[in-house]
């Protein structure tokens, strides 16, 4: 496989959906808004539809027994021709039907979908295939930031002027008329989440409706929601900048804004660079008026994320006269525009880390158990499991392969699971290793084959990977140190249940096998094994009772592969020894019949396959020790419980001190048979740097997981802390206390429920939405200089208003009784959270807001928040926020929306956060308005 490291040709392949598109206004031919008959085809059968595009609503929209909808901006991927053979193939349909076929890979519901379409002409199918595509990129570019603004407000406004008249039941073709009576546009409002007085809609709607006709065309329409965006929080905010300069924002006071609140790090010139391209040329040429929203002047540069000053400065003179007389006037600034000013402060999507250091300096995006997108005993087996997770930036998937009829097979073992060929779990690996990332891909290969088999993976993996595997060590006289990241697209294969030690050679005839597996808590004791076992089981009987039974055969499955483990200090042949263990602390499990052949099996493995393993050999763990010697190339796998009982035990320094020059990869407990997910950071933490996740699973473990990667341009490989890469302990000695003081503002455009086919429930309620805010601390190596711990002080976690009591858009806006009461404006209330000393630095802390009744549209809290949380060495990067919006009447429920990132890389002062779904893709129009904040104790 020759990959090339062009970087156009990578721009192209950035999305596998998106086209470049010029602007909002895609034309949408007339023959897919009324509809096309296409095939649609499944592993079951097939059957014939009218499949039709709506521009306005951006949706794709087929009638089956009910109403299907796949809006646009869920779709993650679209296949055509040979890039779908796979599901062709599968389904055993012929040839003929692949330069027609259309497979539409889509998130709905809370879970991966696919649609699979045959046109019925060519020139249908290319129809279809681009207007998608266009329709997408704008969708796309809406959904990677706050930009845009132009875009977004056309968008939004064709979107809901269209619902408007679909539910009026206007015409839509061209030429019909449109427009809303007040009984129509008050049931727009209520779902927009909206809930005015019925005076206050009827004022804003004459308001509009400038001609008297009692209805709203759409340039009316536009007035109308012009007047409901109104942000009287920030006008509020505009004010008390201007209170002294009348009205005008000076100078002195942007720079003052800039440098206090937001906290910026821009340097003086660029400050007024800024400052000069958006304000008049004398201060008295252009007054502020109070009614005019100041989003459109250089505040709005400040409180929105917005400019690059590389990108959008001009050459300007700079004079201090300029500077001096100059002041803010009303520009058509857009508002939302993506650059320095963005909450996240990875925004521009640049590789900004230093790429050329050794591999266990970097934490690397990694999956388990890859090829399953569900259950771990039941689920179904695929290669979209590995599309998914590379065209996340994943850097390292997993392979359990065993014996096929013919090819090795790749499933979970010893379960219900289905199975794909390794074969195409490898071409799909091929396809997509590099699309979202340039920097090389870790194969974590479990192997449970047959010698013979074993020289198919390798001979499979030479032809799928061609020239992109690494099969030998690099030139290093081509090479600096780790400089082959940026020049190659290297593919390194690891294999798993190989055991080596300095006594093994990879390249001689016999080579002995480790029998663990990532699903195998063979390093747990007995009785820790017999007591974790027990707990699960207890679990699924009270809400998975038909799962006992497999339960059953894992317990019976674990007990034997205990049978299975030798002792490092033994022969390996030795019929007697099997141990848990070789961790300090752990115990020593003694045969119980000396003549029970338990003793560890020495399987031949193919020199071919053993050939492929260069820079990442998989070996098992004989200790942390001095004793202990691993070779740079070694690495080992540690399951959740291991590591677990690690941190517990007080060896975490030990594993810190390994992470710094040898790799170690983590996995979930096999007994996590829903595909949950832990917590990364705990890992992260100790210096593990492959902390694998189930990518199929949306919980906070991912989330965590998928804002510390979202890091570095998406690369897959995020540069750890300089605490847990420095030899010298001084900073792991360093132990802070802090506060997160977070001001919740107001939220922008909350979307409402849908149901399980992707509609809006809209129903007569309005939204009481409150945000729950909260940290998520990692358990910190102890310091190197007291095995005790922190010696934080008691930290309480806090909230209540803020100072200001801004006007609300709508009346409808006190705290639900069953919300924490509000307090005086110059007092804290304290929250049910709070956080004792001994455990500040192992819990996380959550807070919320009242509600706010009848509102989901623009809500305003103004609300503050105190989180406490201990620091270690300086690392910010491996604290998490999340933001979650909830409804009053459902808090148990799945968020509304919901925004986490690492505390490194949020940007302080006023930020808009993108609100996310609970798959995390962002919606197009939801915003979360907060001041944030980080103070020492």
């Amino acid at each position: 496989m020759g990959l090339s490291s062009d970087s156009l040709a990578r721009e192209e392949l950035a999305s596998p959906v998106a086209q470049a598109s010029s602007g909002a206004d895609v034309t949408v031919p007339p023959l897919l808004q009324q509809g096309v008959p296409m095939l649609k085809v499944s592993a079951k059968k097939q059957k014939k539809y009218i499949f039709r595009l709506d521009p306005d609503q951006g949706q794709v929209v087929w009638q089956s027994k009910k109403l299907r909808i796949i809006p646009i901006e869920n779709i993650k991927e679209l296949r055509s021709g040979a890039e779908a053979r796979y599901y062709r193939e599968q389904f055993q349909l012929a040839q003929q039907f692949e330069d027609r076929w259309l497979t539409i890979v889509y998130v709905l519901d809370g879970g991966y979908k696919t649609l699979h379409l045959i046109a019925a002409t060519r020139n249908v199918f290319h129809l279809w295939d681009s207007t998608v595509r266009r329709l997408y990129a704008i969708r796309q570019k809406l959904m990677s930031g706050l930009g845009n603004a132009d875009m977004r407000q056309a968008v939004w406004e064709k979107q809901f002027w269209g619902g408007a008249n679909a539910v009026a039941g206007a015409g839509s073709g061209p030429g019909a008329e449109q427009k809303l009576d007040f009984e129509e546009v008050e049931r727009m409002c209520r779902r927009l989440n909206i809930n005015p007085s019925k005076e206050d809609l009827y004022r804003r709607f004459k308001e509009a409706d400038i001609q008297n006709r009692e209805y709203l065309d759409f340039a009316d329409f536009k007035r109308f929601v012009k007047g409901l965006k109104e942000r009287p929080e920030i006008d509020q905010l505009y004010r008390e900048l201007t209170s002294e300069s009348g009205g005008l924002l000076t100078y002195d006071a942007f720079e003052q804004f800039m440098c206090s609140s937001q906290k910026s790090s821009l340097s003086q010139g660029e400050l007024q660079r800024i400052f000069l391209r958006y304000a008049s040329s004398s201060a008295g040429e252009q007054r502020v008026s109070p009614n005019s929203s100041p989003l459109q002047n250089s505040l709005d540069l400040a409180v929105h994320p917005a400019y690059d000053p590389q990108e959008h400065a001009p050459p300007l003179p700079l004079s201090s006269s300029a500077v001096t007389d100059g002041a803010a006037r009303t520009p058509t600034f857009p508002s939302r525009r993506i650059g320095n000013n963005s909450a996240f402060a990875d925004q521009h999507g640049k590789i900004y880390h230093d790429m050329t250091r050794p591999l266990p300096e970097y934490y690397i995006s990694s999956s388990h158990n890859t090829y399953l997108v569900g259950h771990q005993l039941v689920g179904e087996s695929t290669v979209e499991g590995y599309i998914r997770a590379l065209l996340h930036s994943c850097r390292s998937v997993e392979l359990d392969i065993y014996d096929g009829d013919t090819e090795p097979m790749v499933y979970h073992g010893r379960t219900l699971t289905s199975k794909v060929s390794l074969r195409d779990a490898c071409a799909a690996i091929a396809k997509y290793a590099f699309v979202a990332s340039p920097y090389p891909v870790i194969i974590s290969a479990e192997i449970h084959c047959s010698v013979q088999q074993q020289d198919m993976i390798a001979e499979i993996m030479l032809d799928e990977f061609g020239p992109a595997l690494v099969h030998a060590p690099l030139d290093v006289r081509r090479t600096s140190r780790g400089a082959f990241f940026s020049r190659y697209d290297p593919t390194l294969a690891r294999a798993k249940n190989l055991y080596v030690s300095e006594q093994d050679n990879l390249r001689e005839h016999e080579i002995s096998v480790d029998t663990e597996s990532s699903s195998t808590e063979t390093s747990a004791s007995d009785s820790d094994l017999t007591a974790e076992v027990k707990h699960e089981w207890r679990k699924a009987r009270e809400s998975e009772a038909e799962v006992i039974k497999d339960l059953k055969s894992e317990f019976k499955r674990a007990r034997d592969a205990l049978g299975r483990v030798r002792t490092p200090r033994e022969p390996p042949s030795s019929p007697k020894a099997f141990v848990g263990s070789a961790l300090p602390g752990s115990p020593r499990l003694e045969a119980r019949d000396p003549t029970f052949p338990v003793g560890k099996v020495k399987v031949k493995m193919s020199r071919a396959l053993a050939a492929l393993l260069v820079y990442t050999v998989g070996v098992k763990c004989r200790g942390l020790n001095k004793k202990e010697v691993y070779a740079p190339e070694h690495m080992f796998s540690l399951s959740e419980s291991t590591v677990n009982r690690i941190l517990r035990q007080g060896t975490t320094m030990d594993l810190v001190k390994h992470n710094r020059t040898h790799l170690v990869r983590t996995y979930p407990k096999g007994m996590r048979i829903g595909s949950t997910n832990y917590e990364p950071h705990r890992y992260w933490a100790a210096g593990a740097q492959l902390v694998a996740m189930n990518w199929q699973t949306f919980d906070l473990g991912y989330m965590i997981n998928h804002a510390m990667f979202q890091r570095n341009g998406r690369a897959g490989y995020v540069l750890k802390p300089l605490a847990l890469r420095a030899v010298d302990k001084h900073l792991l000695g360093q132990r802070t206390n802090h506060y997160l003081d977070i001001t919740v503002i107001s939220a922008q455009q909350l979307p409402r429920a849908k149901d399980s086919l992707g509609r809006e429930v809209v129903d007569k309620s309005v939204l009481d939405p409150f945000v729950e805010i909260s940290i998520h601390v990692p358990d910190w190596p102890p310091s190197p200089s007291s095995a005790s711990g922190s010696t934080s002080t008691s930290l309480q976690a806090h909230s209540h208003p803020h100072n200001h009591s801004h006007p609300h858009l709508h009346s409808h806006s006190s705290s639900s009784s069953r919300s924490p009461p509000r307090a005086p404006s110059n007092s804290w209330v304290q929250s049910s959270d709070i956080l004792p000393a001994s455990t500040a630095q192992t819990r996380s802390t959550t807070v919320r807001t009242p509600a706010v009744k009848n509102n989901g549209f623009n809500p305003v809290w103004e609300q503050q928040v105190r989180l406490p949380f201990v620091l270690v060495g300086e690392m910010q990067d491996l604290v998490f926020v999340r933001f979650a919006v909830k409804q009053e009447d459902r808090p148990d429920e799945e968020p509304l929306a919901v925004y986490c990132a690492s505390l490194g890389s949020l940007n302080m002062g006023y930020r808009h956060l993108p609100l996310h779904d609970s798959q995390l893709s962002q919606y197009l129009f939801s915003t979360l308005f907060v001041k944030i904040d980080v103070h020492d104790v």
